[in-house]
Order: C-alpha cells, then structure tokens, then sequence
C-alpha cells in the first residue's frame, strides 16, 4: 500500500470516529477498510440500550463494503479515544478473516495518532474458515 493510500485509510478511520453512537459505554471508535481494487470504506460504533444489539467499527465497515460488492480486504485501520492501542475484539476478528489472509495489514492509532502496524495473522492466528467447516 503506497504512503497516499495508507493516509487516506488511517483519516478516513479517524473521521468514522466522529461518528460514533455511544452514548452508553462513552468508547467511541472508527475503523476503515481497504479493498483490493483500492476502494475504502469507513465504520463507526454503534451501540443500543440492548447491549447485544451494538455494532462495532470493523464490523460496520466490513458490511458495508460486503454490501458494494467487494471481497478481499487488504488493509484495516482502527482508531478510539484511547492513549493505547486497541484491537478489534473477537467477533471483528473473524469476520475480518472472512475477506483477509494472515498478511492483512491491521493499522492500529491511538488518539494522540501514534500508529502501529501489524499483520493479521499475527492477532489471530488459526480462524475458522470455510474449507475448515467442509471437512
């Protein structure tokens, strides 16, 4: 991912933070995704006074890139108000695993935007895939 590409991602993370509906837990966060044709969508949180019905960044965006039509993620960008990074939680982890291989670049920013940048398969490292399933 060339250096424009990465910046676009990691702002477009950033401004879904804005966005952010949490008025219950206050832990806003936004996420972006990188397609493989280089089109990129952004998600934020958004809770519900039934916890379980909430929906995380990564997940709203993920969909809504499902929704356009894509299917490969090569990148991933997640920010909140954090000092520290954050990680997207389990459940994002598999749907990522859905449409990401082990190489997937997951650019974790703090609030100060400190930027640390891991590889997928480095957070989750044996999902439950598909081919898995059919055996």
């Amino acid at each position: 991912m060339n250096n424009d590409l990465r910046a676009e991602l990691i702002q477009r993370a950033i401004r879904a933070k804005e966005t952010s509906y949490s008025p219950y837990s206050k832990f806003r966060v936004g996420a972006a995704v990188l397609t493989g044709d280089g089109e990129i969508f952004s998600g934020c949180n958004v809770e519900n006074a039934s916890y379980g019905l909430a929906i995380c960044a990564e997940r709203n965006a993920i969909f809504q890139m499902a929704f356009a039509g894509k299917r490969k993620i090569v990148a991933v960008a997640v920010t909140s108000d954090e000092t520290t990074f954050i990680t997207p939680c389990g459940a994002c982890r598999q749907v990522i695993s859905e449409f990401a291989g082990p190489g997937t670049e997951i650019l974790l920013i703090t609030k100060n935007k400190k930027i640390k940048s891991v590889k997928f398969g480095k957070i989750f490292p044996a999902p439950p895939s598909l081919e898995k399933l059919k055996k």
